[in-house]
């Protein structure tokens, strides 16, 4: 759930550089030129913005922590460095540095994962402590991964090739990997697990089949046809959270919406229908057909569709209920963020509903609405230092150190180095809904 590029390279519209969406989709984390900002998308009609961060220019990753004050930043000016921030604090949590530029990160509730051209870094969330270094992973220049943001099923996805289309899925909580699904006959270019993290969809380079698997078995459950006249490049793919619908946007002027439903055999003493009978016609033929042609016809189409007022512009889709309501998000490099309403039983056109600027009146950032918004469920906030309150920048410099990296086996590595990385002294707690205990780091 994440775009880079914009139209105009590094900073496009108003300096925009990045978007992502959290992984509940009720927050979008912009990079600009100077800094980030951080906006509440749980209302159509107004987008507030929670926090706006100058900390580093430049900031083209910036992830944040469900609705925790807890963000994972990093500039253009320092690529190969993570900072991660208690915003309402103003404060540094840690930082750690690596040996090459961080292309991605992805956090849930027990892991952060930072991903790099050739290796990806597991971090545990309570005390930022360094589980794991998976070294030598097939070239990823993109970055190209995504991490359930289920904790209980904390699966991490990434590329298992760099010439086709294999998915590695590796078992972030027990460090080990879990199975190869061999998806696509191209190189991936997209990846997105479900809410539970028991479905994974992925597309590949060519932009024409999604494809949906189980986890942790990886069997295939659907396929779907975006599109067959032309190749195209996906840019997100994101499940709604009961996983009844998948969306998937590219660099074409539409984002497809795919409804994820087993199709039941018709019953016995049903009248068969003109359609009925021609579907099994096909069925029948596939069986002697090339296996190309024959998949083709098991391929389902679009349940809804978007068509955007842009071409060539990249942008990052989720599907949300906002106000109770379904509705499809799609934040654009043009600078702007849209909201469509979902026809959930007929599918068609989506209906663009409202339109926001991302830049536009640069007010004060709200805390007092997004304070209420977290606290909307009825518990009464606790009168002392939250969770993520209690981080205490350190009285005197940081240390730093620099350890050996660590191969797949779990030994030591020749030659190989892990990030050096800073720690604050104190406790470190990191989430706002008082899912942790506190934990306290040890240096090294």
């Amino acid at each position: 759930m994440e775009e880079r590029e914009t139209p105009d390279g590094p900073g496009g519209p108003q300096g925009l550089i990045s978007a992502s969406f959290n992984q509940d989709t009720t927050s979008l984390s912009v990079g600009t030129k100077s800094g980030y900002r951080l906006f509440s998308v749980t209302s159509v009609d107004k987008m507030d913005c929670i926090h706006e961060g100058a900390e580093c220019p430049d900031v083209y990753i910036v992830e944040r922590l469900f609705s925790s004050s807890l963000v994972a930043v990093v500039s253009l000016s320092m690529p190969r460095r993570m900072n991660v921030y208690h915003f309402k604090r103003g404060t540094e949590i840690c930082n750690y540095s690596y040996s090459n530029n961080i292309l991605s990160v992805r956090l849930n509730r027990q892991r952060l994962v930072v991903c790099l051209e050739e290796s990806v870094y597991i971090h545990n969330i309570k005390d930022m402590k360094l589980l794991k270094t998976l070294l030598n992973t097939p070239h990823n220049p993109s970055g190209l991964c995504a991490l359930s943001v289920n904790h209980g099923n904390s699966y991490l996805a990434y590329p298992g090739s760099q010439t086709i289309g294999e998915i590695m899925v590796y078992d972030t909580n027990n460090l080990s990997k879990v199975t190869m699904i061999p998806a696509h006959d191209s190189p991936l270019a997209a990846l997105t697990f479900n809410a539970s993290g028991t479905k994974l969809a992925s597309a590949s380079e060519r932009g024409t089949v999604i494809r949906v698997f189980t986890i942790p078995e990886g069997q295939r459950l659907f396929e779907f046809r975006r599109g067959m006249k032309r190749y195209v490049s996906i840019s997100s793919l994101s499940f709604s959270s009961d996983a009844q619908f998948l969306c998937a946007s590219s660099n074409t002027e539409t984002v497809h919406i795919f409804k994820l439903e087993q199709h039941s055999p018709s019953r016995d003493g049903e009248s068969p229908t003109w359609g009925a009978y021609v579907g099994k016609m096909f069925t029948a033929a596939s069986t002697y057909l090339p296996s190309q042609v024959s998949d083709m016809m098991h391929q389902d189409r679009a349940f809804a569709t978007v068509r955007l007022n842009m071409f060539g512009l990249k942008n990052v889709c989720a599907l949300s209920t906002v106000q109770k309501l379904p509705r499809l998000l799609v934040a654009s490099s043009d600078g702007h963020l849209y909201i469509y309403n979902i026809d959930p039983q007929d599918g068609g056109e989506c209906v663009l509903v409202r339109k926001h600027r991302l830049f536009e009146g640069d007010e004060a950032p709200q805390e007092a609405q997004q304070e209420e918004k977290e606290s909307e469920d009825g518990r009464s906030l606790p009168p002392g230092p939250s969770y993520a309150a209690t981080v205490s920048l350190p009285s005197t410099a940081p240390s730093s150190t620099t350890l050996t990296g660590y191969s797949e086996d779990g030994g030591a590595e020749k030659g190989d180095v892990i990030p050096e990385h800073e720690f604050a002294e104190g406790p470190v707690c990191l989430d706002d809904e008082n899912e942790f205990p506190p934990v306290s780091k040890q240096t090294n």
